[in-house]
């Protein structure tokens, strides 16, 4: 395997300094890149909002894994979103990933339908999963595909199957501990000419990276997982790009929904309320609290600079 020395020296550097983060790579000889991720401090801190039962925990790990996958293959400011629905026991699994590597995630499910094996398919019979960037600048675009996979990794490979993008083919794993994902994706004809030649390099960089094994993956560091898979290609290892768990909401925000309601409405919310209105964040557990005072002030065009006490 081709690493450049300087390169490989910030690989050692990052594994141990840094828990979550992306790692690119490139194949020198074919059109083919991949991308490499590890969740650690982020994934711990969005399970410790909630008691989420261990298939939940899993799944939601292997969402946040994808969403961080995705975000480094697109250049774009702004946020990506994925989201399934379901009818059943996990009706709702949603990660928010943005173009700076801030994420944050939530699910919501029924524990008593859950089993303690339950897979993709129990949770979420008839489930659909919604792809959503949301450019800084730019329109909105939103790609949906059924969860018909038996895995999140299956699904979100038929979703670029189904959409007629770059062939792209996903591995992800997490145990409520860490989470890890392997994304492999054919670039467009550049080093490779033949249609047959890139179709055989490309099915044997897959057929490769679909014997590494869930324990490999998530316990493997980066470079001695490239190696058990590809010690025979030439390729580059780039430097790790950093992630962290980081909640968008805010006081502010929530005192634009407010406003948004009207002021006839927001002071029906403190009088049905006992003269408080509370929004919590679904996310973090943040709790902005409103009184009287407050509501008259957003109306009154004062903004929320002078909140009463925020609750934790």
């Amino acid at each position: 395997m081709a690493f450049a020395p300087k390169i490989a020296g910030l690989i050692l550097f990052c594994e141990v300094r840094m828990s979550d983060f992306t790692q690119r790579f490139l194949f020198d000889d074919t059109d083919i890149r991949g991308e490499l991720v590890v969740l650690g401090e982020s994934y711990q801190h969005v399970l410790a909002k909630h008691d989420y039962p261990q298939p939940v925990a899993q799944l939601l790990g292997e969402l946040m894994a994808a969403a961080s996958l995705l975000v480094g293959t697109l250049k774009f400011d702004g946020l990506l979103i994925l989201q399934a629905r379901s009818s059943g026991a996990l009706p709702l699994l949603m990660v928010e990933c943005s173009s700076a590597g801030e994420l944050r995630g939530i699910a919501r499910y029924h524990a008593e339908q859950i089993g303690a094996d339950a897979g993709l398919a129990e949770l979420m019979p008839d489930g659909v999963l919604a792809m959503t960037v949301d450019p800084t600048q730019g329109q909105r675009y939103q790609g949906i595909v059924d969860l018909n996979g038996a895995t999140l990794s299956d699904c979100l490979t038929n979703y670029f199957a189904t959409s007629e993008q770059l062939a792209t083919r996903f591995w992800l794993c997490a145990d409520g501990q860490r989470a890890r994902g392997l994304l492999l994706q054919q670039l467009p004809a550049d080093r490779l000419k033949d249609a047959q030649e890139r179709e055989a390099s490309w099915q044997h960089a897959a057929t490769l990276a679909a014997t590494l094994s869930h324990e490999e993956l998530l316990g493997l560091d980066n470079q001695t997982l490239l190696h058990r898979l590809y010690h025979e290609e030439p390729l580059r290892l780039f430097e790790p790009r950093p992630l962290q768990f980081r909640c968008s909401c805010s006081r502010e925000r929530s005192a634009n929904a407010l406003v948004s309601l009207g002021q006839a409405d927001a002071e029906l919310l403190l009088s049905e309320h006992a003269g408080q209105v509370v929004i919590d964040c679904q996310f973090c557990n943040q709790r902005y609290a409103f009184d009287a005072a407050d509501i008259a002030q957003l109306f009154a065009g004062g903004g929320s600079a002078e909140p009463a006490d925020t609750l934790h």
